[in-house]
């Protein structure tokens, strides 16, 4: 393998495969590590803790909410890097960051692109019912995952799979593709296939307050909306009684169920957790808690609130529900 200086920028999910994977190779030499500040709480979910691994590559920890700011990139170009990885950085890398290493910068994104570019594609995909993304590695351009592919993996969503279990196959992928093309990539010899500016979809941005349960949708969809938002994301949440219930699990029940409740009505409440009316059938919760409180399993937490059969979540206003899935605007927002 060719030898080079690497610099690395990284935060969340698949930052800490790739970085392990670098500093485990010693043909390459990790110059900084730039991440973001431990108490980044309104920062990206699903934050990893990068200080041992830039301990282990002997490099200097950069931690900042912008790794465009002046220092950064000082920093940045002091190592003198010959490539500039970024790995789980939801912020745009700028030009006069871009221009600094001598073989430019590597990228990745949780999907085939150019399908589902834009933030949180892992999530979108299975709250949608889709059972596959992937992971793309593309050289790094100023605009929003439009940059050439390098290499492509497929990573299928099983149906029992969540948010942290498909992110957890897409790190992994991006760490293999990095070792795999490293050698090209500093030599200057890595594939690139420029991706088609017209193709593709730009997926909206989610926020936490868009978990919000519509239980007029199919059994099946508000299980795909749960285990789409779930640990390490804020969570799926319903409102009853006019306080916020957050559900981070369920299961489709297999039993008949109640045809006559309505969508968001409690009908059952035992040891195997919370079964709540959709629109054609049951489905139920299994992890449950009040906001800042650790999960907790859904008999046990409906017991200590009070929970009780023929309570109803609320209703959630059309326009309300089409904003969470990411088919309309706000509410409210102006245009």
């Amino acid at each position: 393998m060719s030898s080079g200086t690497i610099a690395f920028i990284g935060a969340v999910h698949e930052a800490r495969p790739a970085l392990d994977a670098l500093v485990a190779l010693p043909e390459v030499s990790v110059g900084v590590v730039v991440t973001r500040p431990p108490e980044a709480s309104s920062g990206p979910s699903g934050l990893v803790d990068l200080t041992d691994a830039a301990a282990a590559a002997g490099a200097p920890l950069v931690r900042t909410d912008d790794a465009n700011e002046p220092r950064v990139v000082d920093m940045v170009r002091a190592c003198r890097p010959d490539l500039l990885v970024v790995v789980g950085w939801t912020q745009l890398i700028r030009p006069e960051l871009l221009a600094v290493p001598t073989r430019g910068c590597i990228g990745f994104h949780a999907s085939l692109l150019p399908r589902h570019r834009g933030r949180s594609p892992v999530n979108w995909a299975i709250l949608r019912g889709e059972k596959l993304t992937g992971n793309t590695m593309m050289v790094l351009a100023p605009g929003a995952d439009t940059g050439d592919i390098v290499d492509q993996v497929p990573i299928p969503i099983d149906r029992l799979d969540t948010c942290a279990t498909v992110y957890d196959r897409v790190g992994r992928a991006g760490a293999e593709m990095l070792v795999k093309h490293l050698p090209g990539l500093l030599a200057g010899t890595a594939p690139r296939r420029p991706q088609d500016p017209h193709a593709g979809d730009l997926l909206p941005r989610r926020t936490p307050e868009m978990g919000l349960i519509d239980w007029s949708l199919t059994t099946d969809e508000v299980y795909d909306w749960v285990r789409a938002l779930t640990t390490p994301y804020p969570g799926a949440f319903s409102v009853l009684s006019g306080r916020k219930v957050m559900v981070w699990a369920s299961v489709p029940d297999a039993g008949t169920g109640a045809p006559a409740a309505r969508p968001g009505e409690i009908v059952a409440v035992d040891s195997r957790g919370v079964r709540v009316a959709t629109r054609n059938g049951l489905l139920c919760l299994t992890r449950l808690s009040f906001p800042g409180e650790e999960p907790c399993r859904a008999g046990v937490w409906a017991a200590a609130a009070g929970l009780e059969p023929g309570a109803r979540f609320d209703p959630v206003p059309r326009e309300l529900a089409l904003w969470c899935r990411g088919q309309g605007p706000k509410p409210g927002a102006t245009q």
